[in-house]
């Protein structure tokens, strides 16, 4: 697999299309800190580690829906393996006038870009949420 987290976001689009709980994926440490970010945020319930029956680590996340309707109605991956995107901090973009939200990987972390703007730093956009 060449690229895990956009996996891991095809993942629970793909489940929350089909209205399911929740959904599983393998786990990792990024995979759990974009996690971590999308919880903070509101966009999910959380998520728990386990085992999968074959011995291997994965992640187990509780999908969010409000009416019927998921909390998550916008799941796109920004900078790919093939074309990493790079912002500073004046230049990471807001999502919907931040109505959404943009989770950025800083040298302090994968937090939101409100939370990389509070903390004067930039880094690499890995995706876009709303």
């Amino acid at each position: 697999m060449n690229d895990p987290l956009g996996d891991m976001l095809t993942r629970i689009r793909n489940a929350q299309l089909r209205g399911k709980t929740s959904v599983r994926t393998p786990a990792s440490k990024v995979r759990a800190w974009v996690l971590d970010v999308l919880q903070s945020e509101g966009y999910i319930r959380g998520y728990t580690a386990g085992t999968s029956a074959d011995g291997h680590p994965e992640l187990t996340i509780e999908l969010k829906y409000s009416s019927g309707e998921p909390a998550i109605r916008e799941l796109s991956r920004v900078s790919k393996p093939g074309r990493r995107v790079y912002a500073g901090v004046k230049e990471i973009p807001q999502v919907r006038n931040g109505l959404g939200v943009s989770v950025v990987s800083t040298p302090k972390g994968i937090m939101s870009d409100a939370n990389a703007r509070a903390a004067n730093v930039g880094g690499e956009v890995l995706c876009r949420v709303f």
